[in-house]
């Protein structure tokens, strides 16, 4: 933890859980904070009171709210209008908003909503806000891009016959599949930036298993007081992901996996660049995009 004025972070959600910690630690480091989110009027209400009762003066943070709903591809879209027009520069995104093994949901744009929450909406958004992160970073300070993931991953497949899980819905399967979706976009994206010559990294992570309304459809909600007695807290399982963030000492690291902010072994797919690559082309034929690494404003 340490003071970088003059740097702008945004986290997708960052108004409960491990978010709201998250957005704690960086206007301690004095870093302006722009939240996506659902409801912009309730996540500030909420944002403010917890940074009141941490005796952090409200007031001495620069904090912006927009509205996001990022399984929704629409939504991401016009955000990201929103604040290319705003800001110039984003020094770190911070994919962080997520859901967990949730009922089977198909979204109006046809995506199961694992992949289109966790992963088909950071994809884009990451994408839509490349010239922020390039112009943010220096040959000596690169932007970052931090994937909030799970340990799950590392048992996740990809069944690219049935991405949206039609034929055969598990939601386990579903929330694997997702996690392990975002740290092969980590991975990838990040050996494309050091191709290009982008100065932009990508990081992926395991928070931890966290006791937040995550687990809300889990077999755990029944068992509460176990959540409390063996999962980290909101507070510990932050930490994690703000260390990908801002440690100096990651910044010849790019494209790892952490755990306990620490480098951790991954899925075997994970130093595949031939998976790693499958995946990514399949991503941008699914939602579109023709050319990712855009030069572009």
């Amino acid at each position: 933890m340490y003071k970088q004025p003059g740097k702008i972070a945004l986290i997708t959600g960052g108004n409960r859980g491990i978010g709201l910690r998250i957005v704690k630690k960086l206007v301690e480091c004095e870093i302006e904070v722009i939240l996506g989110v659902r409801n912009p009027v309730d996540s500030r209400k909420a944002v403010e009171a917890y940074l009141e009762h941490a005796k952090i003066p409200v007031s001495s943070c620069k904090l912006h709210y927009e509205q996001l709903d990022i399984g929704n591809m629409k939504s991401v879209r016009e955000f990201a209008t929103k604040i290319r027009a705003k800001f110039d520069k984003i020094h770190l995104l911070i994919n962080n908003a997520g859901v967990m093994s949730v009922p089977f949901k198909l979204t109006d744009e046809g995506f199961e909503s694992h992949m289109a929450i966790n992963y088909y909406g950071h994809f884009l958004l990451t994408h839509l806000l490349l010239p922020q992160l390039r112009a943010a970073g220096t040959a000596e300070c690169k932007a970052r891009v931090v994937n909030v993931s799970s340990c799950v991953h590392k048992i996740g497949e990809i069944d690219y016959n049935d991405i949206n899980k039609v034929k055969n819905y598990y939601p386990a399967d579903a929330y694997n599949q997702s996690k392990l979706a975002q740290v092969l976009f980590a991975k990838y994206t990040n050996l494309m930036f050091e191709e290009e010559g982008m100065p932009v990294l990508s990081y992926s992570l395991h928070p931890g298993v966290v006791n937040t309304d995550l687990f809300e459809h889990s077999s755990t909600n029944y068992i509460p007081w176990v959540r409390a007695l063996l999962f980290k807290n909101p507070e510990e399982g932050s930490r994690t992901v703000v260390y990908a963030a801002i440690a100096p000492k990651l910044e010849t690291r790019g494209g790892c996996y952490l755990s306990n902010c620490r480098e951790a072994g991954s899925h075997r797919y994970w130093n595949n660049s031939v998976q790693c690559e499958k995946l990514f082309k399949f991503t941008c034929d699914t939602l579109g995009i023709d050319d990712f690494f855009y030069k572009g404003k």
